[in-house]
């Protein structure tokens, strides 16, 4: 199944090795690896190299190492959950600028709107529109519920995207809408104009869906996040001026 590792990059070539044996199939899912002596002459390296490179499988998310009587590296199922705790990460750590994400979002939010509007059930649009309910007594009750308005205004994005079936904007959109909250607290006010604003924004959208307005869910939910981004970069260049 594996060959000598090559001795300039012993630890990239045995990780590179076991993950394309997982990813083309000679490895399944449930599938225990061939024991660490096994794995020791099947790569010709030592006992440290081997366990160095089985952890980075583990944090990879592609193989799970079990300790004790039985125990073992057993082959995960790949998903999206690697891919989304690293965009994760990225966003956090602020590394991003707005103008870059506000322009990844556009991209990806406004065609997640489109797709909701050629593929929703009557009972996605059900679901939009008691989150909607949810949002605007937040908006009623002003300021004070900003915190839980951007949690609705998450689960709202989040259910466009669940309408598509598609894992990869699932998951993507999960990352930005988990993480984007260090960007709205530094930059974003959200007083009660940009709540009511905000609200009016997502009305809109949920009725294009729900009439099958492809186009206009996609430029409505584009303005969106060009508009609110608009708002954080005016603060933001004011922090910096000030």
């Amino acid at each position: 199944m594996f060959q000598a590792a090559k001795q300039t990059k012993v630890f990239q070539d045995v990780v590179e090795q076991i993950q394309e044996a997982i990813f083309d199939g000679r490895l399944e899912t449930g599938q225990t690896l061939p024991a660490e002596r096994e794995l020791k002459a099947m790569f010709n390296i030592s006992r440290g190299t081997l366990r160095e490179a089985l952890r980075v499988l583990e944090q990879k998310g592609l193989i799970e190492i079990k300790l004790g009587v039985g125990g073992g590296s057993v082959v995960k199922a790949v998903d999206t959950e690697q891919i989304s705790e690293s965009l994760g990460l990225l966003i956090r750590s602020q590394k991003v600028s707005l103008n870059h994400l506000a322009q990844f979002r556009e991209d990806v939010e406004s065609i997640i709107a489109a797709h909701a509007a050629q593929w929703h059930s009557q009972e996605d649009i059900k679901s939009l529109k008691q989150l909607l309910s949810k949002a605007l007594k937040c908006v009623k009750r002003g300021r004070s519920q900003r915190d839980a308005f951007i949690n609705i205004d998450k689960q709202i994005h989040m259910a466009m995207a669940e309408i598509t079936g598609n894992p990869i904007y699932i998951s993507v959109l999960h990352s930005i809408h988990d993480n984007i909250h260090r960007y709205y607290d530094r930059f974003l006010s959200m007083e009660e104009p940009e709540l009511e604003e905000n609200y009016r924004d997502l009305c809109e959208i949920v009725e294009a869906i729900e009439n099958g307005q492809v186009d206009r869910a996609r430029k409505l939910a584009q303005q969106h996040v060009k508009r609110f981004n608009q708002y954080m970069k005016k603060k933001k260049d004011a922090s910096a001026s000030g």
